[in-house]
Parts: structure tokens; sequence; C-alpha cells
């Protein structure tokens, strides 16, 4: 079982998610220069956070030219498991994988800090086994994390079961308090129809291990690799 970790110019948590893979989780992680146009090998792929070609234009947007992108689109067009963290969600908009777009957090602040996050669905390969509801601590770091799409977009995403994860306070209540950016609908994280590929601006990678203040984060992994198991049986 075999994981890449993309690398961009300006990427800051490659090393991250790099160490909750390999070290906290147990799988083969492999750091892939954004340079590279092939994931052959590779069985999940994740876009760590950071400040790609340090957010000039849009966060995303220059990113999403590199080679590397066409491999992740052909990669998840095939079925494959991606997860897009923080910036790494941001590419995922900016590259079309997901619907919608991220703009500047409504106070207009950075925001890092601890939340709280309502599980929307299991059907993607990073929530399998995680109930519906579920309530998971999880860090933000972010000065555009406020998702934003038209309300027919956020209509279809609710109805197509594509809302993964909403913020909410410490008891599940999703509310304008418990929203540390704006994000339409409370939106934490968003997958494509196929479920298969995940952008969330929260970071699981930060919080996979107890001295970290939460192990919640190592959740997402765990179902990666238990749904990579199942489908190789």
């Amino acid at each position: 079982m075999k994981t890449a970790v993309l690398v961009f110019p300006g990427s800051n948590c490659d090393h991250d998610a790099y160490h909750a893979l390999k070290y906290v989780i147990g799988v083969d992680a492999e750091f892939v220069w954004h340079k590279r146009s092939s994931l052959d090998g590779f069985d999940a792929v994740v876009i760590p956070g950071g400040f790609t070609y340090g957010d000039y234009l849009r966060t995303g947007a220059m990113a999403k030219l590199s080679p590397v992108m066409g491999a992740v689109r052909r990669f998840a067009e095939g079925g494959g498991p991606v997860i897009g963290i923080c910036n790494g969600f941001q590419i995922l908009l900016e590259a079309g994988l997901l619907p919608g777009a991220m703009i500047v957090n409504d106070s207009l602040r950075f925001v890092c800090d601890y939340v709280h996050l309502r599980a929307g669905t299991d059907r993607t390969p990073f929530t399998r086994g995680i109930p519906e509801g579920t309530i998971l601590k999880i860090p933000v770091a972010h000065y555009q994390g406020n998702y934003f799409a038209d309300e027919r977009t956020l209509s279809s995403l609710e109805e197509r079961d594509q809302v993964v994860f909403r913020y909410c306070d410490p008891e599940g209540e999703v509310t304008r308090e418990s929203n540390p950016n704006g994000s339409a609908r409370n939106i934490a994280g968003i997958c494509n129809e196929g479920g298969n590929v995940l952008g969330m601006m929260p970071h699981p990678e930060r919080c996979a291990e107890e001295v970290l203040g939460s192990a919640d984060g190592r959740r997402l992994f765990d179902a990666m690799v238990a749904w990579l198991g199942e489908k190789s049986t």
C-alpha cells in the first residue's frame, strides 16, 4: 500500500502528512515532486496544505497547471482515492476536480485554531466507518478558507450526498458561531460525485496523535487504509 504526498513550491504540510502516514498509520509514503507526470504504482494521493507558488493570483490557481495534476486527474477518474487538505482543497477546486471556490475568510483574518466537524457521509474512502453525525476535533489554519458556490451547486452537493464535513459546535450543532471562516452552509469538506475525491480545509494530518491535542484526524487515514484493503481483496 503506497501513498503519494505531492510537493509543490510552497508546500509546507507535506512533511506532516508524510509523518502521519508513514510513522503513525504505518503505510508506505513517498514525496512526489509537482513536475512528475505519472502516479503509476500509487494506491492513494494526498495533496497537502501550504502556500503553493506563494498563493499568487489565487490560491491553487498556479499549482493546478503543474504536470502532476494531469496525473491526479487520471488517477481520480480511475477511481483512486485523493484527499486535498487546505491548500490541497483549493487546488482541487481550481483544477475543477471539485465544484466551488475559496474566498477570503469573512473575518479578513488568518484563522489558526481547533474546530469541530460533523461528519455528513461515510461513502468516501476517508470516512468509511465514520458514522454520519460523528463529531471530530481537527485544526484549521487558513486565510482563504471561505467555501463559496452558487445556491444551485450547494443544493446539488447536499442532494447528492457530497457534503462530507460541516463546521459545528462541540455538541454537533451547526451554528454560525462555529463557522470559522464564513463558508456557505458551514461546509468544511466536500467530495466528488464518485466519492473518491475529498477536499477539506481542516488538517487531519496535524491531529493524528493524542500528544497534539486530538487524534481524530487519524480516523480518516485509518479509513483510507481499510478501504484500500477491502478493494484489494
